[in-house]
C-alpha cells in the first residue's frame, strides 16, 4: 500500500521513529530519515546511516538527512519527487518540576516537541497537497487536563501537548487539501534504548511492548483514506483491535517479555490498566490487615545492604526518600563511599549537601518495591511514587530497588 509513497520521519534513527520507517520500507517506500545523530552515541545505538541501511535492506529507499529542516525537505523532494507522508515523532523529555528545570532544557523540549512539529508541518503542506492520500502522523498523547499529568513535569507535558493541539487545530485547516492530521500513542511502555537508559537497564523489558506495535498501529491509520478519518487521537492496541482485527492473544506478539506486566504510559487516564492483580495475601480479611509502616524498618535495612561500591559508582547522588503516611524520611547517600543509609529526623541538621532527588512515595508502595511487586519504574508511571530534582538520578536507583528485593528474597 506503501510502494512508492514518500515518507519523511523525524526521529527515525532509532525506537519508534526507525520501527515506523521499517514497516513502510517492506512495502517499498521512500523514507526520508530526519534525525540530529550522525554520529554513535555510547548508550542509545543508531544513526541516520545506520537507519538508512536497514531501510534499504527492509526493500525502501532511504535518504539521510542532518540538515535544517528546509534543506531537508528540499533534498526529499528533489530526490523523491514529493512527499506524501509526514511523521512527527522526534522528541525530547527531561521530566523535572518546575523549580528544578533549565530553560536550556525547557527551550530545547519546546523547540523539538512542539516547534518541531509546527516547523515540518508547515513545510511539508506544499507537498502534501499534490499527494493522492497525504497524511501527517504526530507521536503525541490525547489530551487530558488532568493534574496528574501535568505536576512535576509540567515542561514536558507543555512541550508534548503542543503536538498534540497541532493535530486539534490543523486536522480542520488543512482538510480542504485532503491532508489527515491525527495522532498515535502507544497504551505501554516501548522499549526503546531511551527507555533503557532512563529505567536503568534491560530488565525494564518484562514491563514494555515492542516499537513494532507503534510501527503496525501506523501503517494502519497512514494507509486509512485521508479525506475521511483525520483528527483523530489513536491509541496503538486500541487500532489494531479495531483496524487489524487482532484480538488480546495476538498483541502479546509484542510483549519484550510474554505474559510480563506491562507499564501503562503517561497521558492514558486508565493508571488501572496494567497493575497486578490483588494476590491472595493482599486482599481479603483473612490475610491480615499490617499497619502502615510495619515493615518499614526491614524494608530500609534491605536497601541499605544494596548500597555498595557499584551502587554508589552508578548513581552518584543524594537521595532523600519521603514516607508520606509515616511523616517519615531516609537519606541515601550513593554520591560518595562508604555510602549509606540514615533517617532525617526532626531538628537533625542533616547533610551538609542538598540532596540531587527527593523521591516521595508511601510505606506500602516501597515494601512492594523492596519486594519485586512493583518496580520504581512502574510506580512513578503508576503515580504512586513522586519524583522531584535530578531525574536521572532517580531512575538511576532502579537497580538499586533490585539489590533490595534480592536481599529481602535472600530473608526468606
Amino acid at each position: 500500500k506503501l510502494a512508492g509513497k514518500t515518507l519523511f520521519i523525524t526521529g527515525a534513527s532509532r525506537g519508534i521513529g526507525l520501527a515506523i520507517a521499517l514497516r513502510a520500507a517492506r512495502d517499498g517506500a521512500n523514507i526520508v530519515v530526519a534525525a540530529k545523530t550522525a554520529t554513535a552515541h555510547p548508550k542509545l545505538p543508531g544513526t541516520i546511516y545506520t537507519a538508512a541501511e536497514e531501510i534499504e535492506k527492509a526493500g525502501g529507499k532511504a535518504l539521510p538527512c542532518i540538515d535544517q529542516v528546509q534543506k531537508a525537505v528540499n533534498e526529499a523532494v528533489a530526490q523523491f519527487g514529493g512527499i506524501d507522508i509526514l511523521v512527527n515523532n522526534a522528541s525530547a523529555i527531561n521530566l523535572v518540576n518546575t523549580e528544578t528545570l533549565t530553560m536550556k532544557s525547557f527551550d530545547l523540549m519546546h523547540g523539538i516537541n512542539s516547534r518541531g512539529t509546527f516547523l515540518c508541518s508547515k513545510l511539508c503542506i506544499p507537498y502534501l497537497s499534490k499527494s493522492a492520500n497525504p497524511h501527517i502522523l504526530n507521536i503525541s498523547p490525547p489530551l487530558s487536563m488532568r493534574q496528574r499529568w501535568f505536576k512535576d513535569h509540567v515542561g514536558y507535558t507543555m512541550a508534548k501537548y503542543g503536538m498534540s493541539m497541532c493535530v486539534l487545530g490543523m486536522s480542520p485547516e488543512l482538510a480542504k487539501y485532503g491532508i489527515a492530521v491525527n495522532a498515535l500513542w502507544p497504551r505501554t511502555a516501548i522499549l526503546t534504548a531511551a527507555m533503557k537508559m532512563l529505567a536503568g537497564g534491560d530488565e525494564v523489558a518484562s514491563q514494555c511492548r515492542k516499537p513494532e506495535i507503534m510501527a503496525d498501529a501506523a501503517y494502519l491509520v497512514l494507509t486509512k483514506d485521508s479525506r475521511t478519518f483525520s483528527g483523530q487521537f489513536c491509541i496503538d492496541d486500541d487500532v489494531l483491535r479495531r483496524e487489524g482485527g487482532l484480538t488480546d492473544k495476538d498483541l502479546e506478539q509484542y510483549s519484550c517479555v510474554p505474559g510480563g506486566q506491562l507499564l501503562p504510559d503517561f497521558f492514558l487516564d486508565e493508571p488501572d490498566a496494567a497493575k497486578p492483580a490483588p494476590t491472595s495475601a493482599s486482599s481479603g480479611a483473612q490475610s491480615g490487615q499490617q499497619q502502615p509502616g510495619a515493615d518499614v524498618e526491614a524494608s530500609m535495612k534491605h536497601l541499605a545492604t544494596a548500597i555498595d561500591v557499584e551502587a554508589v559508582g552508578l548513581v552518584k547522588g543524594l537521595v532523600e526518600l519521603q514516607l508520606t503516611d509515616l511523616n517519615r524520611s531516609w537519606l541515601l547517600n550513593l554520591k560518595s563511599m562508604p555510602g549509606g543509609l540514615s533517617e532525617i529526623r526532626p531538628g537533625d541538621s542533616g547533610s551538609t549537601e542538598k540532596p540531587d532527588t527527593c523521591m516521595t512515595m508511601k510505606s506500602a508502595d516501597l515494601q512492594q518495591l523492596v519486594s519485586g511487586k512493583l518496580s520504581a519504574t512502574g510506580a512513578f508511571m503508576a503515580g504512586k511514587l513522586r519524583i522531584t530534582g535530578n531525574m536521572g538520578v532517580a531512575m538511576k536507583l532502579e537497580k538499586v530497588f533490585r539489590k533490595a528485593v534480592a536481599a529481602s528474597s535472600a530473608k526468606l
